[in-house]
């Protein structure tokens, strides 16, 4: 959430910059609130000196032995203004907030500018591309000839775009997921956590999922709770309304999690099999930051996923996100995206997003960077390393052979019984 003051000194720099973004925010009408609102608290503060002259009046007259019901009707009077003023300013400071919820993260001055997916532009070149001297078939027919994947069935018990994984499938995910885990755990500090796949209104009203993208969310009505559309949701949320040390930073968390989303569209060819599904697995990063280390530590978290890629051996590139294809809390985004042989599509994996300070605004999350200094607002940045639907085609596509069989990757071997390959019935 932005600050108010700083829309109070100049509206026009942040309308400008979320210009970038596509936004056209009525930032004048926040100030106008906030007048208003600032307008009561006056009221409000100056009656409250009256009530206490009053009050001391009272017991001058009292103490002078005469009747002071006067002067306590007066005093009566005086509470019933604060209460009905206190009463205004508080729908005032509502209305500003709900308003202000509604104003998207600035760009950071680095993004691309455009507004449109065809204006991102190529931050690392795609790795080496598989070869193949035979013809290859898409990850679907692949797998559900092989007998490790049910998409009819997950529409049976639960609708389209939900996924079973059956056997070897079953299995593949699962090692994917482990593989991860453990490489963030082990080889690069993380601590792991393993937190709800639901959350509250004011968990995702924290990180910006909500009012904005409330539509393309799961929601319990009986219990007022969401499930999570990436687990970054309940992470960083686990320090909303703290005042952390600066020596406790950088905070970094990995953790598991389905993901569910309802956005997946429409069943058809581009969204067939396990391109675009409404139930999907996750492992993510999270980190707490000061704001003079968030770039750098940007990089460093796209260097842990693409580190992933290099060591499962896919064809990936990293795409830099142009402003208008920012998510509504990003300031700077990096996507990875892995090959699909089969379709010749290039598939996001992953978005390692720098949020800056406006997630710890809307969370009120602070740190104090010195014993009694004002506590100051971190940054927050996240990326998925990886997601496993698509990391799922591309493995599918990328390491079947003539046979019509799918290899496992060299480090996926441990977690899989050092299976070499997925032959399903084929011999």
């Amino acid at each position: 959430m932005h600050d108010i003051r700083r829309i109070r000194k100049d509206p026009n720099e942040i309308k400008e910059s979320i210009a970038r973004k596509g936004f056209d925010a009525d930032i004048e009408e926040a100030v106008v609130i906030d007048d208003q609102w600032r307008n009561r608290i006056a009221q409000s503060e100056r009656l409250k000196s009256e009530l206490n002259k009053a009050s001391r009046d009272i017991g001058a007259v009292k103490k002078a032995g005469n009747d002071a019901a006067e002067e306590m009707k007066a005093a009566k009077n005086i509470r019933v203004q604060i209460a009905e003023i206190d009463e205004e300013a508080n729908i005032f400071k509502d209305k500003r907030n709900s308003l202000l919820l509604t104003i998207p993260a600035e760009p950071d001055e680095k993004a691309p500018e455009g507004l449109t997916e065809d204006q991102n532009v190529i931050y690392r070149e795609a790795t080496q591309f598989s070869k193949f001297d035979y013809k290859i078939i898409d990850h679907v027919t692949l797998a559900e000839e092989l007998g490790i994947l049910d998409m009819a069935r997950g529409s049976k018990i639960t609708g389209t775009a939900f996924p079973v994984y059956i056997g070897d499938g079953a299995t593949l995910e699962r090692a994917l997921i482990n593989f991860m885990l453990d490489e963030h755990v082990h080889n690069e500090d993380y601590k792991e956590v393993f937190i709800p796949f639901l959350v509250n209104r004011d968990s995702a009203l924290g990180t910006g999922q909500l009012p904005k993208l409330e539509d393309d969310m799961y929601y319990v009505g009986n219990d007022e709770l969401y499930l999570i559309p990436t687990s970054e949701v309940p992470i960083t949320n686990l320090h909303r309304n703290e005042i952390l040390n600066y020596k406790d930073l950088p905070i970094k968390y990995t953790a598991y999690s389905a993901c569910f989303r309802r956005e997946a569209g429409a069943y058809g060819a581009e969204t067939r099999g396990l391109l675009r599904i409404h139930q999907f697995n996750k492992v993510e990063l999270v980190q707490i930051v000061e704001p003079e280390s968030s770039e750098q530590t940007q990089l460093d978290i796209l260097s842990s996923a693409t580190r992933l890629l290099d060591m499962l051996e896919l064809p990936y590139r990293v795409v830099e996100l142009c402003c208008g294809e920012l998510s509504f809390a990003a300031a700077r985004c990096f996507d990875i995206e892995v090959w699909s042989p089969a379709t010749e599509n290039w598939l996001e994996c992953s978005s390692i997003s720098n949020f800056r300070d406006f997630q710890a605004r809307r969370m009120n999350l602070r740190y104090r960077e010195k014993v009694g200094n004002k506590p100051n607002y971190p940054h927050t940045l996240n990326g998925s390393a990886l997601a496993t639907s698509r990391l799922m085609v591309s493995i599918l596509e990328n390491y079947q052979t003539p046979e019509r069989r799918v290899r496992i990757p060299r480090v996926l071997k441990p977690y899989m019984n050092n299976l070499d390959q997925i032959r399903g019935n084929h011999p």
